[in-house]
């Protein structure tokens, strides 16, 4: 028990400062890349505002239009059944709101814990069934790389040992909550320099795409 103390303790303290600080350098420097590149200069006169587009394109692209959910119905249906529970989970479980507390000084209301818990289960399930996926469909198996087995490992990783802490499946529990942390602390240091990069980048992108079609007077 006192080595699996140890190891919570190591992971909720040293590792974790680490792992924050890697995340927050990390994650700054691809922001300041990104704006930094910035956009040849458009002396054409603007046929509309570029803000207004900019933000209807980010609303409208958040949602798969018919075209694509016709053509792809499975990736846009799992994608935001484990993409909204990962979410449920990351931001509305009560210890994680604490967390969220102590880091940024403010947070929000909890959910329910079973209603957590149904959604950590269905997103288990539903990442289990991307990667089936993505190994069976010839097209997904021929363009995947070792970064999307990766990115995919330790964001299941994550899901799956804080569901495993959670219900004491795994003993004794210092241990597994440490693991917990652990891997959480791995997605955090691996996200800058991966595709999770898109967990902040999305939505720039699309704005961005938005106000440049809205500037020339056409709908992105």
């Amino acid at each position: 028990m006192s080595g699996s103390m140890e190891f919570l303790l190591w992971t909720k303290g040293p590792l974790f400062n680490i792992a924050l600080a890697i995340f927050a350098i990390g994650l700054m420097a691809r922001l300041v890349e990104i704006f930094m590149l910035g956009r040849a200069p458009n002396y054409a006169e603007p046929r509309a505002h570029e803000w207004p587009a900019g933000l209807r394109t980010m609303l409208t692209r958040t949602v798969a239009d018919p075209g694509t959910f016709q053509r792809a119905p499975f990736n846009v249906v799992v994608g935001w059944v484990w993409h909204l529970g990962f979410l449920t989970a990351l931001l509305f479980f009560v210890p994680h709101v604490e967390l969220i507390q102590g880091v940024l000084g403010f947070a929000w209301p909890a959910l329910p814990n079973p209603v957590v818990d149904f959604a950590t289960a269905i997103t288990l399930l539903a990442l289990i069934a991307t990667l089936v996926h993505r190994l069976t469909h010839p097209v997904k198996r021929h363009i995947s790389t070792i970064e999307d087995y990766l990115v995919w490992a330790v964001v299941f990783m994550v899901v799956l040992t804080g569901y495993l802490a959670y219900h004491r499946l795994v003993e004794p529990y210092p241990l597994a909550l440490g693991m917990h942390i652990l891997c959480a602390e791995i997605l955090l240091i691996i996200l800058p320099f991966t595709k999770l990069t898109h967990i902040f980048t999305t939505f720039i992108a699309r704005w961005y795409n938005g106000a440049a079609f809205g500037r020339k007077g056409v709908q992105s």
